[in-house]
């Protein structure tokens, strides 16, 4: 699915992230943790290929990332849901036409009834037509989470997603993207919260890996 080998990546000469190897198969869950400018978010734009890598091999469903032309990027991110930090919305769209917006942008059909049936899903049935600026915190992650699986991607990967929210409401996003696991998704979470990851361990079997010094370590037994 997903699989870096030796991979780099860097900004203007500098060298943020180095000798990065992972493979994410499907099914698998993962946590990516680490301090704050580690490189978490660069290492998942790196699978979504949002960034390429300057040496070393990105396998994104068996292509070399580096060689897929525009369109096929963009058909490969059907296939790869992303939970963005900020989940951004259209302020004058309803939360219903927000989470739909991936369909509506690639030209496939909007089936009303699962659309329905998705918001509610996420909790979010009574909130299908309201503006997002109408939502709170935990209503818009979840929001941004629907919207990251509309096209039922294969893959989810989830920026800090429980990190403006409080621990009830961290709990409950955290049991969606466990929920999606367990329907057979891959899921990869980066967070620096230590309780979430202890918490999706004792009901998961989840991965934890480290960013450090620049480059991917597998977390040890003491989360």
């Amino acid at each position: 699915m997903i699989e870096l080998q030796d991979v780099a990546v860097g900004y203007g000469g500098s060298e943020l992230l180095a000798e990065m190897t992972l493979k994410l198969v499907p099914g698998s869950f993962h946590f990516l943790t680490g301090p704050s400018g580690a490189g978490k978010t660069t290492f998942l734009k790196l699978c979504y290929a949002e960034l390429l890598p300057s040496s070393g091999f990105m396998g994104l469903y068996g292509q070399d990332a580096r060689t897929m032309g525009r369109d096929d990027i963009a058909r490969m991110r059907q296939r790869i849901g992303v939970v963005h930090q900020d989940c951004q919305f259209l302020d004058h769209l309803s939360v219903a036409e927000n989470v739909a917006l991936p369909l509506t942008v690639s030209g496939r059909p909007i089936d009303g009834m699962e659309l329905a049936e998705l918001l509610a899903w996420v909790g979010l049935k009574a909130q299908m037509n309201a503006l997002p600026p109408q939502l709170s915190g935990g209503e818009r992650q979840r929001a941004a989470l629907a919207r990251a699986i509309i096209t039922s991607p294969e893959v989810i990967l989830a920026d800090e997603p429980t990190g403006n929210l409080d621990w009830e409401m961290s709990l409950r996003l955290l049991s969606l993207l466990m929920e999606l696991n367990k329907l057979g998704k891959t899921v990869l979470i980066a967070t620096h919260d230590l309780n979430l990851i202890r918490q999706a361990k004792a009901q998961v079997s989840a991965r934890v890996l480290r960013i450090a010094n620049r480059r991917l370590q597998l977390a040890g037994a003491d989360l």
